[in-house]
């Protein structure tokens, strides 16, 4: 009977017991850290919502700021009898859709330097970048520069008055790009005809 009372000890030697104390410690440990985690998750959940959400506005924003060509562009030649060369390119905007006015203070006369719509022109020997260019309001507009729903600007850009190395004549390819402050660029691509007359209709 000794024996087995010894054999009994022996076995629950060097066993240790745990408090409650200390079983609520690392309890509140794991709390603790449970919880700053699932913040951390939040904040930055909160944070890509938000900028989500911003991303989403600033699109809306460029697309409701768009504008397209309406209509032909049509180019003047140099001369109303035999004309060589082209002399003017005309070409008429407005308003993709129902959305934000967009500045066409045009890059002409007393204006030349306002501008925030900003034209170029390339052709195979030249690149020219925010040349000048003047606008006229085709139909019912107000009298400011915005273009806005509803209304219609008619652009001239006089090719003349550039500084182009080479004339454009007959067959010649040339592109006008026009770059608004807020929303896509029109780009513009046409050639002209294997004759220049004094007015012709691009394709």
């Amino acid at each position: 009977m000794t024996k087995l009372m010894k054999a009994m000890q022996n076995v629950h030697r060097g066993e240790k017991g745990m408090t409650g104390l200390e079983t609520a410690i690392i309890l509140i440990a794991f709390v603790t850290v449970a919880a700053v985690f699932g913040y951390a998750v939040l904040s930055a959940g909160l944070f890509s919502a938000e900028r989500g959400k911003e991303t989403i506005y600033a699109g809306l924003n460029e697309a409701k700021s768009n504008m397209e060509l309406s209509g032909s562009v049509i180019g003047l030649g140099d001369n109303a009898t035999t004309p060589t060369k082209l002399d003017k390119i005309k070409f008429t905007v407005k308003n993709a859709i129902a959305g934000n006015p967009i500045d066409m203070t045009p890059n002409s006369g007393g204006t030349a330097g306002q501008n925030k719509c900003v034209i170029s022109l390339t052709t195979a020997d030249d690149y020219l970048n925010n040349i000048a260019w003047s606008k006229v309001a085709i139909g019912d507009a107000n009298a400011n520069n915005l273009l806005e729903t509803g209304e219609q600007f008619e652009i001239t850009v006089d090719v003349s008055a550039l500084s182009l190395s080479a004339d454009l004549t007959a067959n010649k390819v040339f592109s006008i790009q026009v770059k608004p402050s807020l929303g896509s660029t029109i780009t513009i691509q046409r050639q002209l005809p294997p004759a220049i007359e004094p007015v012709m209709d691009l394709h």
